[in-house]
Order: structure tokens, then C-alpha cells, then sequence
């Protein structure tokens, strides 16, 4: 069976939970299909020689909208096809590739769906018009697709109201992934050293992109009034646009003039180090707005870590209220709530060790790559099954 699988980030660019969805899914798929990748950037030899295919915006467009730059990619993925039997797009930077492929190879195409569009309204801070041209290109593709991958059951729902011209027999539910080999506890403190965390003294981490979808200023206000004894470890950066950039920035500012403790990495650290500051996290908070899944919180939980996420998408299908972490609802009240909710777990640290142990259980037990990627090839059988 011959793929193409269509995503923007793939190592070493990967920045989001898409990018490491399509980094393992690629990694399992070698060994069950013909895979080549296509995603953005300059390919290597050695990546070249191992089926990557990296696509870069037209030299023409530098400094045009990033949609127009996007769908000048997607124009060069789509003439990049010729030979597969099946294509597969993840994101909107990929989809239209994935529709243009199916119209020009006469090949079905399967979407996977990690966000909607119509549910980021935000995301017109970043690209401005390029908003309604990324809506257009996700609802061209998700409509025409022959199937298409929620990665949760909340994201399903969610596909089917925003887009109800789309048959629900062709929706399915296959749950992002975690490789529990890799995403273990780790022991070690040298990292902690060289950031200049204590280690005696208990932190809340954050690990994602400064957005809105994020939430990460609920967060920054939540937390002034957590115990002041716990410190505050965010791995943050990549902002949006200039205007979410700043707002965090003063806000972190601000909560360093009434908190010692306070820890900001904006450049993405290397996985080994960002797994051994999971694991000595008292507590890892996830507090997204909006969240089809919340790969982070696997993450967490695999390195042995409770958790406290937002009640949002399908957060709830990854995180055992009760059991693995605590949950804490989107409302008028939300950093209030969170702040408590924080404080509740960090005042008990024989029940976070408890979640956090239930949560690496888990983690193991129910979200392995392996069987993601049986169930996706699965998928693919059953569609190009004649008849």
C-alpha cells in the first residue's frame, strides 16, 4: 500500500501536537505501509533516501499572506504525488494538498482533524484575511474526504455540527498516541540544575505555545494565587502574533514582581529534557480553551505525572477526573477554580503521586502507537477495498 502522508511540522520542526501525532504515526506506518512523507522545510540525503519529501513556500509569495504561502505548498505536495494510492493530510497547512492530490491522482484521501477552524475565531489575530482562506481550505477538504480521523470522541461531535453536510459514517474516533518507552520517568536533575529549579520545593508546569487556544494568560493569573512556597515552571513560547506576545510578557512580568519562583523557557527544549522536567512536576497543568485532545497531558501522565486540565474537547477522554488528575470547567469562574483546584493537589502530595502512577498506567495500557497506527491502516484497507 502506497501513502503519502501530508503534514507542515515533521522533525526537527515539530512545535505542536500535530507534529508529534505525524511524527510517531510515520515512524509505526514504515513498517505497514510504503510511506513517503511530504511536509515543509529542505530535505536532507539521508531524509530524501527515507521517503521525506520537504516542500517550501514559492519564493514569489515571500512576505504575501501565510495562506497564500500555505497553499503554494500544497500545490507542490499535490504534483509530488503521482504513484501513491492513497493520501493522507494532517492540519489545514496540508489538507488542501490532500484534495488536490484526490482530484488530480484520481486517489482517495484521508483527513485527520486535530482543530477546526470554525472553533479557533481566534486564530484571525495570526493570519488576518488568510483566517477565512484557512477556513475555506478546511472545509473544501474535510467535505470531499473520503474519510475523515477525529482524534477524540468530543472532536467528532464537534466535525459533525461544524460541518453537517459531512456523512458521519465517514467520521471515526482514532485517540492520538503515546511512546510510553520514550515518555518515561526520568530521575535524573540535571536539567532542573541548570534552570535553577529547587529541588525541594515542589512546581506546577506548563508545556505549550503561547495562543489563545492555549489559555495560557488564565494560567499566568491563576497562579498568583496558588501557595507561595510552590514554583511556577512555564515552557512557553512560539506566540502566535505580536499582540499575544505581549500580553504574556507583561504578565509574566507581573507575576514575577509578586511571586519568587517563577520560571519562563521560551525556546523549545530538546525531549529529553522537557520529559525529566515532567516527571519532578508536582503537578503538570493543561489550562486550553479549546483542546480535541491534549496530547501534553499523555505525556505528562507517561512520565508519572497528575494532572490539571481544563473540562474542554477531549481532554476528559485522556485525563480520569478523580483518578489520573482533576478537571476544572471553562466558566466566568475559570482562574478562580483553577488556582483552588491547583492548590488542592499541591496541599496532597500522597494523592498527585497517586494520580500520577494511575496516569502512567494509563498511558501504557490504552494509548500506545502501535495499535493508533493498525487502526489507521485499517482504515485505509477498508477504503480502497474494491467495491
Amino acid at each position: 500500500m502506497r501513502v503519502g502522508l501530508l503534514t507542515r511540522e515533521y522533525p526537527p520542526d515539530v512545535y505542536g501536537g500535530a507534529g508529534v501525532h505525524v511524527e510517531f504515526l510515520a515512524r509505526e506506518l514504515r513498517s505497514l505501509t510504503d510511506l513517503d512523507v511530504h511536509c515543509w522545510g529542505e530535505a536532507t540525503a539521508s531524509e530524501r533516501a527515507a521517503g521525506v519529501v520537504r516542500h517550501r513556500p514559492w519564493s514569489a509569495l515571500d512576505g504575501a499572506n501565510d495562506a497564500l504561502r500555505t497553499f503554494s505548498v500544497d500545490l507542490s505536495v499535490a504534483a509530488g504525488l503521482e504513484g501513491r494510492e492513497l493520501v493522507h493530510s494532517h492540519t489545514w497547512y496540508a489538507n488542501l494538498a490532500g484534495h488536490f492530490g484526490k482530484l488530480l491522482h484520481g486517489i482517495p484521501h484521508v483527513m485527520t482533524a486535530h482543530s477546526l477552524e470554525p472553533l479557533r475565531p481566534w486564530k484571525a489575530e495570526q493570519l488576518g484575511g488568510g483566517y477565512a482562506l484557512s477556513s475555506w481550505a478546511e472545509r473544501t477538504a474535510i467535505e470531499a474526504a473520503d474519510a475523515v480521523i477525529a482524534v477524540s470522541g468530543a472532536m467528532r461531535e464537534d466535525i459533525l455540527t461544524c460541518y453537517p453536510a459531512l456523512d458521519p459514517a465517514k467520521v471515526r474516533v482514532v485517540h492520538n498516541g503515546i511512546d510510553t518507552a520514550l515518555y518515561q520517568p526520568d530521575l535524573g536533575t540535571d536539567v532542573l540544575a541548570r534552570i535553577g529549579l529547587d529541588a525541594d520545593r515542589p512546581y506546577v508546569l506548563f508545556v505549550g505555545r503561547i495562543t489563545r487556544q492555549k489559555g495560557v494568560p488564565h494560567l499566568l493569573r491563576a497562579v498568583r494565587d496558588i501557595d507561595p512556597d510552590v514554583q511556577v515552571v512555564l515552557c512557553a513560547g512560539a506566540p502566535d502574533t505580536p499582540e499575544i506576545d505581549r500580553e504574556f510578557r507583561d504578565l509574566y512580568q507581573e507575576l514575577s514582581g509578586v511571586r519568587e519562583g517563577v520560571h519562563w523557557i521560551p525556546q523549545m527544549l530538546p525531549r529529553p529534557d522537557v520529559i525529566q522536567l515532567l516527571t519532578h512536576a508536582t503537578v503538570f497543568v493543561c489550562p486550553s480553551v479549546y483542546e480535541p485532545l491534549g496530547i501534553v497531558n499523555l505525556e505528562a501522565m507517561a512520565c508519572g505525572t497528575a494532572v490539571v486540565a481544563s473540562r474542554v474537547g477531549g481532554i476528559p477522554e485522556v485525563v480520569d477526573d478523580g483518578r489520573t488528575g482533576l478537571l476544572v470547567d471553562v466558566d466566568d469562574d475559570f482562574e478562580a477554580h483553577l488556582a483552588r483546584t491547583l492548590d488542592a493537589l499541591l496541599a496532597d502530595p500522597e494523592a498527585a503521586r497517586r494520580m500520577g502512577e494511575a496516569g502512567r498506567e494509563r498511558a501504557v495500557q490504552e494509548f500506545g502507537w502501535d495499535a493508533v497506527a493498525r487502526r489507521t491502516v485499517q482504515l485505509y484497507e477498508e477504503i480502497l477495498k474494491p467495491g
